[in-house]
């Protein structure tokens, strides 16, 4: 009995030590498979001008059916404010400006990896008012006295803005309606403000004019009048995901991206 009672005891160890390493090899398995399916996925910060917005939230899913084990996050703003956070050192992947002044200024700094800025996408700026407005026909109406005040993107931080400033010198109008004029942090704001009836008239693109049913393209800048409006691109030296980051930047300019583009008014440069 005291043999049959060792060899029960025996095993009864035995077993409980095999489930003991079994459970610890399957707790150890477990977060090495989370490991792993981490290693794997890739997070890229994409700072990219307000004007944009519409059409980079439509190339999200497009791009993620081609590389979907990368996450976008998007960084919306105006082209200056997020120029000085990549100099202040946000964790950022790739720039899209709205005008080639804040690029390269990064690039004057050594900010840019080199190699991968190009000029991406052209626009063109128009003057709007709301669907209701009467009596605003061109931009000389804005020293009207049926406009009160009108709107534009600050020129200082706001690409849009200094493309207004630049059609409204030319047109000898800038002086005369300096005092109306009520400045905007990014040129959706001065969209906002045009649908709201806060102001008369707005100058943006016109591709935020095509985002909205609640206003009208009053006139489009006359040729000449602004400089050529280019949204360059450019990976940031510091990306910790350069490799991902290079491919955002072949994938936005390839003909894959293209349509979604055209379909926001945009013109492709390359």
């Amino acid at each position: 009995m005291k043999r049959k009672h060792f060899f029960s005891l025996t095993a009864w160890i035995l077993v409980s030590f095999l489930a003991v390493v079994g459970c610890n090899q399957v707790a150890t398995n477990i977060p090495n498979a989370t490991l792993t399916s981490q290693a794997q996925a890739t997070e890229l910060t994409i700072s990219v001008a307000a004007s944009m917005q519409d059409a980079m939230k439509a190339i999200a899913p497009v791009y993620k059916e081609k590389y979907p084990n990368t996450k976008i996050t998007y960084n919306f703003g105006s082209s200056g404010s997020l120029q000085q956070q990549i100099e202040q050192g946000a964790p950022v992947d790739v720039f899209i400006s709205a005008a080639q002044r804040q690029i390269e200024a990064l690039d004057k700094k050594n900010l840019l990896l080199p190699g991968t800025r190009k000029n991406l996408l052209g626009n063109e700026v128009v003057l709007i008012a709301s669907q209701k407005t009467t009596g605003i026909a061109n931009f000389q109406d804005l020293s009207s006295n049926q406009v009160q005040r009108f709107s534009i993107g600050d020129p200082e931080s706001v690409p849009a803005g200094q493309y207004a400033q630049e059609v409204l010198t030319s047109l000898k109008l800038y002086d005369a309606v300096k005092p109306k004029i009520v400045f905007a942090k990014d040129v959706r704001q001065v969209l906002s403000y045009v649908e709201t009836g806060n102001v008369n008239a707005g100058i943006v693109y016109a591709t935020d004019a095509q985002s909205s049913n609640q206003i009208k393209i009053v006139a489009t800048a006359p040729k000449g009048s602004h400089k050529p409006i280019i949204y360059p691109i450019a990976v940031i030296q510091r990306s910790q995901n350069q490799a991902a980051a290079k491919e955002f930047v072949d994938f936005i300019s390839s003909d894959t991206a293209k349509p979604v583009f055209e379909k926001y008014g945009f013109t492709r440069l390359n």
